[in-house]
């Protein structure tokens, strides 16, 4: 493994250690809302540990997140809790995700997890829209922090 994998593989897991614990501190402080689910740890994978990766980009982690959520949100207000609606909805997130070229693997878990915990609509903004935007934007931070260590490293050696 080269230094600049092993660099970008520490950022990647700083990034996303202070990311997920500031989230979930946010989340134990009290009746604040709902800062952290469980697919954000898949998201930062993504988002920081292949940041080049189309799944990485912020139309997907935001679009798919919404648009996956927004179905959760359908299925747990108008459908019985059952396999077979948990199944459709998963289904038909992952056709719009497609359809609508917003492809992001963390978003597949979020009919489950909504449906499962009876969220609301209100469950679209916080912690969804609110929390992917904050993810993405650490993202650019992470990335321009790469990037300053590369650069400053070439300018090191010439």
């Amino acid at each position: 493994m080269h230094s600049e994998q092993i660099k970008s593989a520490l950022i990647a897991g700083v990034f996303s250690t202070f990311v997920l614990a500031f989230l979930a501190w946010l989340n134990y402080m009290g009746d604040y809302g709902i800062w952290l689910m469980a697919p954000f740890g898949a998201t930062a994978v993504l988002v920081f540990g292949v940041p080049q990766s189309p799944l990485a980009k912020p139309k997907n982690v935001i679009g798919g997140h919404m648009l996956t959520a927004m179905i959760g949100v359908v299925f747990s207000y108008y459908s019985a809790d059952s396999a077979i609606m948990i199944g459709l909805a998963v289904g038909i997130a992952i056709t719009l995700m497609i359809i609508t070229k917003t492809i992001h693997l963390a978003a597949g878990a979020n009919p489950i997890l909504i449906i499962e915990s009876g969220q609301s609509w209100d469950f679209l903004i916080m912690p969804v829209l609110a929390e992917t935007v904050f993810i993405v934007v650490c993202g650019f931070v992470a990335r321009w922090f790469i990037q300053y260590l590369m650069d400053n490293k070439y300018k090191k050696t010439a």
